[in-house]
């Protein structure tokens, strides 16, 4: 168990951004954030809500948002479902009665369906000598579909330009730190990425087979989605 609004608060104010910022980029009211980290839930929408909330912030500040969500889910949502369920009404006698005529008609069904299915066999196509019944049909399962891997890769054009990549946000892992040249290619796997680029002009960058606009603004630092890219100032 850990403590939801302090380590939000923590790593926010680390990483320097306030609550304007965070807004703008998750699409999240300043008001809600607040609430997270206070953990003051009941002014927020309901449960359904407050779990995409916490997802959201904590992708966005680089964290694992799932464990946010379950998290919440064990000390709010659990516990309030136990004490609101109500209690199993007791069985009584007479009850049974019912069960074993329930139990009788439901035999008395299956009999019927086996009776069914063997003159659907018999005068369907099947071979009685061999004993082996005719093949309706076959169920065919698809394969699961194989996980998307998603690619990040930065082409240097002009001058070319140094950057430098990390996981997810301005503190995570740096995945890069070079001058990518004219005509050099850098390839990263992953959706979420921090880019410092000293020159936009002379990158070109795509995530997921999709472009990525920089704005042309030198020591560009940016938070690169396959969905959006948003400006880190600072």
């Amino acid at each position: 168990m850990f403590e939801i609004g302090n380590s939000l608060r923590e790593v926010r104010v680390r990483q320097g951004l306030d609550f304007t910022e965070v807004e703008l980029a998750t699409k999240v009211r300043a008001k809600y954030i607040r609430a997270l980290e206070e953990e003051d839930f009941e002014i927020l929408p309901g449960p359904t809500y407050i779990k995409g909330f916490l997802r959201a912030y904590a992708d966005y500040l680089g964290l694992d948002g799932q464990l946010y969500v379950d998290e919440y889910t064990s000390r709010f949502v659990l516990d309030a479902y136990e004490e609101a369920a109500p209690a199993r009404p007791r069985r009584r006698g007479p009850d049974r009665g019912i069960e074993r005529r329930i139990v009788v008609a439901g035999l008395l069904g299956i009999a019927a369906l086996t009776a069914l299915v063997f003159v659907a066999w018999r005068f369907g196509g099947g071979n009685p000598s061999s004993g082996t019944p005719a093949v309706v049909g076959t169920l065919e399962t698809s394969p699961p579909a194989a996980p998307v891997l998603r690619e990040l890769v930065l082409r240097g054009v002009g001058k070319g330009s140094y950057v430098e990549v990390r996981r997810r946000s301005p503190a995570g892992q740096v995945l890069l730190q070079a001058t990518v040249h004219a005509g050099g290619v850098q390839r990263l796997t992953g959706t979420r990425f921090f880019l410092y680029v000293r020159t936009p002009a002379g990158l070109q960058v795509r995530l997921g087979g999709k472009s990525v606009s920089l704005p042309a603004r030198r020591n560009l630092r940016v938070v690169v989605t396959p969905t959006r890219t948003t400006r880190v100032t600072g």
